[in-house]
């Protein structure tokens, strides 16, 4: 489904990234793996992506960082000759009530999950214009579309990333780029591993379909935006979230 395409996956050493790399590998991708911090994870997963038989090559960047954003960029294109696919999943969540959350910790947020999508799209932008083609997903939240309570910063990142990916859409759409966000509910990652006991219980028991989400539920859908078969599917919105938002 994606053979002779390169993807260029943020925050992909674990979680939703991570099985975003695999489902693209497995159906013909060649893989930029970025992370920060986490080697480990990214070597372990990129050893993975080359056994499907495609290259894969690992780049440790903070996406939060203009100046480097663009360098990783310009090492993605020369060794693999052309990105075609850009998936902005990076994001972290450090929460609180808002009358409590600090001016650091909104803003770590903010740069992370919002400033590090425009800074990647704006890196590609010439890239995929002139190439006439192009995917961008957008890893969002439905907390971008509902708000939610001890998450300001991570809610305004979301809701500024849904908005960013129209904007986006509507700019290229006339060069053939799509643009398109994700919005996964609660997912079982890292992040949302402080739910235990009796408190997870509760909180899936909100969930229509009684469960938290897996990594997978996510990957199977951004592998889909990134093909052909989605080429006239731009600026859109889509919720996987078991019916939480419903």
């Amino acid at each position: 489904m994606l053979q002779t395409k390169t993807a260029l996956i943020t925050g992909a050493a674990t979680g939703i990234g991570r099985a975003i790399a695999l489902d693209m590998a497995r159906n013909g991708a060649d893989i930029a793996l970025n992370h920060l911090n986490t080697l480990v994870e990214a070597e372990e997963l990129c050893e993975l992506i080359k056994a499907e038989g495609v290259r894969c090559k690992i780049y440790e960047c903070d996406v939060a960082s203009y100046d480097d954003t663009k360098g990783m960029v310009k090492a993605v294109i020369a060794d693999f000759d052309c990105i075609d696919i850009l998936v902005n999943n990076a994001g972290i969540a450090v929460d609180n009530l808002c009358l409590r959350m600090s001016e650091e910790d909104y803003d770590l947020v903010m740069d992370v999950n919002l400033k590090s999508a425009f800074n990647l799209s704006k890196h590609l932008y010439r890239h995929f214009m002139k190439n006439r083609g192009g995917s961008i997903i957008n890893i969002a939240s439905v907390c971008g579309l509902n708000g939610w309570e001890r998450q300001a910063n991570y809610a305004a990142s979301k809701g500024g990333m849904i908005s960013l990916t129209k904007t986006i859409a509507k700019e290229l759409a006339g060069r053939g780029v799509t643009a398109n966000a994700i919005c996964p509910g609660f997912i079982a990652t890292d992040m949302t591993a402080r739910l235990e006991g009796e408190g997870r219980n509760q909180f899936e028991a909100g969930i229509p379909m009684r469960r938290l989400g897996r990594p997978e539920d996510v990957s199977g859908l951004a592998v889909f935006l990134a093909s052909d078969g989605a080429r006239y599917i731009t600026g859109e919105t889509i919720r996987i979230d078991g019916g939480l938002c419903i």
